[in-house]
């Protein structure tokens, strides 16, 4: 394992250490870092205005994953249901986009939604005259940007547990009366729910730290802490304000992933007992 945690702990580990230790400088008077032991940039993240903004791409992030969760489950479950061998080519097309740059994708969706964009050619092919709609540059924008470009994670996360599932179980609940709905309910997503938790934090996580979607599709008029902490490196070049931000963000996704793992781990303590029963 020593190659391994020496990669780790050159490339994540010293890294982010270097980051949480300028957070506890000043911001020099013409930028730079002033070497003063300081909590005053923990204290203004909680300010009203940035904590606002902390609580607007929670927001943001949680509408996509919510949306993400949903999509990207009824797909796995579909792909699952399928015939074993086309399985792998609708995993192939669920992650195809994941071939292209994240940034050639995120364009691909301002060709759709710009005001002479696809989709307003499509409405005049089915004989829409009236003023093109505002879609690009909206919050819907934003969040279509982050469900699109972070749904085959949670294809794949649900659709491993769902490919595991013993039939069997099913085969039990419809011997006993259970009706399809009730299966669902009460064997299928119980045992696939660390699927689900895994790729909703994966969606969350990856949407609430995201800045490339809200400058691009956001047109900067929804700004997220991802663009407020790129802000505070590379235009108010206050790095000390910076490097608190992001390590409060960190410590919201460690947190999060934490509580994943430690809630599929009693899931699972959980499955085994229900097959065990069965």
């Amino acid at each position: 394992m020593a190659p391994a945690l020496a990669w780790l702990t050159g490339l994540m580990v010293v890294p982010c250490a270097l980051v949480l230790a300028l957070a506890f400088f000043r911001r020099g008077i013409y930028g730079g870092v002033e070497y003063t032991f300081t909590l005053e940039n923990f204290a203004q993240v909680f300010d009203p205005l940035y904590a606002g903004i902390f609580l607007n791409s929670a927001r943001i992030a949680g509408t996509a994953t919510l949306i993400a969760v949903v999509i990207g489950y009824a797909a796995a479950y579909a792909i699952a249901a399928a015939p074993r061998h086309r399985q792998p080519i609708y995993l192939f097309f669920a992650v195809l986009p994941f071939w292209s740059n994240y940034l050639i994708r995120t364009y691909a969706w301002i060709v759709l939604l710009n005001r002479e964009g696809l989709v307003t050619q499509f409405l005049r092919w089915f004989g829409y005259t009236g003023e093109p709609p505002s879609m690009l540059y909206t919050e819907g924008a934003v969040i279509a940007g982050l469900v699109y470009n972070y749904l085959p994670f949670v294809i794949l996360a649900c659709y491993a547990p769902l490919s595991r599932l013993n039939p069997e179980l099913a085969e039990a609940s419809r011997d006993l009366g259970g009706s399809a709905f009730t299966t669902f309910r009460r064997i299928v997503l119980p045992l696939t729910l660390p699927g689900i938790a895994a790729g909703a934090v994966f969606v969350f996580v990856l949407s609430i730290g995201n800045f490339v979607t809200p400058a691009l599709l956001g047109g900067g008029r929804f700004q997220m802490i991802g663009n407020l902490v790129y802000d505070q490196f590379l235009t108010a070049n206050d790095w000390p304000f910076g490097a608190a931000l992001s390590m409060v963000l960190i410590a919201i996704m460690m947190l999060l992933l934490t509580l994943q793992a430690f809630a599929a781990e009693r899931a699972s303590g959980r499955a085994t007992v229900r097959e065990e029963a069965v």
